[in-house]
């Protein structure tokens, strides 16, 4: 928690603004991080991996029942989930990755590239190598990556209010000794299962801001004690109106 409060403050002082002869100023570095460095300015046109990276930590903001290809290229989906992001946190919002808005980002993640209030341990609570799913153990650990950055954006959007998780990962023998269904989404590692306060309805109702292709939740069969969210598979929520 230090640490992560260091990294904020840190990040402040980076952004922040100052005034000289009544110009408004901006640090124009980005700091280094343990997880993850961009080394230049991002906007639309560009592409690789530094944009793929991007991609993942804003998959959260893609507009509603949109969901952000991670393909490398910075296309207007991406600028347009750069500018949620921005706005989000009160930065610059023009669609351009800089300084600012990596800083942001620095503040946001663990030096494993989790999002700081989630972990890959409440992510998998069935083994420890994230094996026996269907998907391959660095598929499935690396899904459940990108589901965590889209449960960050839907956390800031409640009010930075804690997201309590009740299940995620499973291998198949995970999965049946919980009677889960054979196609699961948890089998894949995106398949996340949501409880606590917010309500359940409330849960769904936000998520389909954040990118996750399936929502199920109360009024659906085996869901009116959770919601449930996921990359793929659609919404059904009947009782909360979707």
């Amino acid at each position: 928690m230090f640490r992560r409060l260091g990294r904020f403050l840190a990040a402040l002082a980076l952004t922040a603004a100052t005034t000289v002869a009544g110009v408004s100023l901006t640090a124009g570095a980005a700091q280094a991080d343990g997880c993850y460095t961009w080394g230049r300015t991002l906007s639309q046109g560009a592409s690789g991996e530094d944009v793929r990276q991007l991609q993942i930590r804003v998959a959260g903001y893609p507009g509603y029942g949109a969901v952000l290809t991670l393909d490398g290229a910075y296309g207007p989906a991406t600028r347009s989930a750069v500018i949620r992001f921005q706005q989000a946190y009160g930065l610059p919002a023009d669609g351009i990755a800089g300084p600012q808005t990596f800083n942001r980002l620095y503040a946001l993640q663990d030096d494993d590239c989790t999002p700081a209030n989630f972990s890959y341990p409440e992510l998998n609570k069935c083994n420890s190598d994230w094996s026996g799913g269907a998907v391959s153990a660095s598929t499935a650990r690396f899904n459940a990556l990108v589901s965590m950055w889209k449960l960050q954006a839907m956390r800031h959007a409640l009010g930075d209010v804690s997201i309590a998780i009740s299940s995620s990962f499973r291998s198949y023998a995970c999965n049946s000794a919980v009677g889960g269904a054979s196609n699961s989404r948890h089998l894949y590692g995106d398949g996340v299962d949501l409880v606590g306060s917010p309500s359940f309805c409330r849960l769904a109702q936000q998520a389909r801001n954040h990118g996750f292709g399936q929502i199920l939740g109360p009024g659906y069969p085996d869901h009116n004690d959770h919601t449930h969210v996921a990359a793929v598979g659609g919404w059904s929520a009947p009782n909360c109106g979707i």
